[in-house]
């Protein structure tokens, strides 16, 4: 197996540190890609540090990965040498159930495969991004086209994504009122992706710190949250609201902001269980939900989506020593908005 450059996680407690881990051998149907840009996730750090349930270590995290093809199995026809690429958030499902039969093997009935802290198909655990060069079955790579910045393209693969999956299944556009919960990596790319589908976007954040960001991504308003009013004057008002925050809320609060038939949608993962008054939602026939990512087709929608209207996430390059640093950033929302480790720095 080829062995190549990483940084990984030992245990939950101690810092990520350069490591080497194998590879396996590219198989018929395997691409091997050198991976270029790796994008740093919430997720990343939840999993890492044991918040989500245990895993095994070392553990190489990382599934927003944008790179080059540098060679493909004897029956790979859809890539070649030199293709620009990128790998999200699952590198395989059972392709059989009925949600992957449907193209959804983000929701695969016998569980897809994670692109790190997984189950492989040859029985080794899944490591991700933070590393030099993966190989990934070739129905499980997507095409990043030449218009995405190369160095942003990373948090595209799951930031835009889980954002962009529930804009589209809720059908966010033109007369369409929707708040977004929370001005961090998901945020901003929500903002950004629900503007350019013609919805009539607005930012509800703790804080007004990052209103000017807000208003220049595309949102026609900006509230706190921190003001009780708020909840009054926006009463009733919006038809979808995506709540990226990872962290407890007073649900019923913002349903309150749903007007009839509204629904609003978590794709922020709070480890704590959130309470949910059946009452307020029998209130205007609310719905509240729950998104994940996107199946593969509609990832690759949302890239030429994202190519066609300019839609690209803000974006920190740093180096691989830098992820330490980063992680304890990202825990106190200091990045606007998204670390991209340079993997040349491996």
């Amino acid at each position: 197996m080829p062995t190549v450059k990483a940084y990984a996680a030992t245990s939950a407690t101690e810092p990520l540190v350069p490591a080497t881990i194998e590879r396996r051998d590219v198989g018929p149907k395997d691409v091997l890609i050198a991976i270029r840009y790796a994008g740093i996730c919430h997720s990343d750090i939840h999993t890492v540090r044991g918040e989500w349930g245990p895993i095994t270590y070392p553990q190489v995290v990382g599934h927003e990965i944008v790179g080059e093809v540098v060679e493909v199995g004897s029956d790979v026809t859809t890539y070649q040498a030199g293709d620009r690429v990128g790998v999200g958030c699952m590198v395989n499902s059972c392709r059989e159930c009925e949600n992957c039969r449907a193209g959804l093997e983000q929701y695969c009935l016998n569980g897809n495969v994670g692109t790190y802290a997984g189950v492989d198909r040859d029985g080794t655990i899944t490591q991700g991004g933070y590393s030099t060069h993966i190989v990934v079955d070739q129905d499980f790579v997507l095409r990043v086209p030449e218009a995405i910045p190369y160095e942003a393209a990373a948090p595209l693969l799951c930031a835009g994504i889980t954002t962009y999956s529930p804009l589209a299944h809720w059908n966010a556009g033109p007369g369409k009122r929707v708040a977004v919960v929370g001005m961090g990596g998901l945020g901003h790319m929500a903002v950004k992706i629900a503007a350019a589908m013609g919805a009539e976007v607005t930012v509800l954040s703790r804080t007004l710190a990052k209103q000017d960001d807000g208003l220049a991504y595309g949102a026609k308003e900006y509230f706190s949250t921190d003001d009780a009013t708020t909840f009054e004057k926006l009463a009733n008002h919006f038809d979808l609201i995506i709540n990226t925050v990872s962290a407890p809320l007073d649900v019923d609060a913002y349903l309150r902001l749903l007007r009839l038939d509204g629904t609003m949608v978590n794709v922020g993962a709070p480890p704590e269980p959130l309470p949910v008054t059946m009452f307020t939602l029998f209130g205007n026939r609310r719905s509240y939900a729950g998104s994940s990512i996107g199946g593969i087709a509609e990832t690759q929608e949302m890239l030429d989506f994202c190519a066609e209207r300019g839609v690209a996430p803000e974006t920190e390059l740093i180096s691989a020593d830098q992820i330490n640093e980063a992680y304890e950033r990202v825990m106190s929302s200091d990045v606007r908005y998204r670390f991209v480790i340079d993997t040349a720095t491996l």
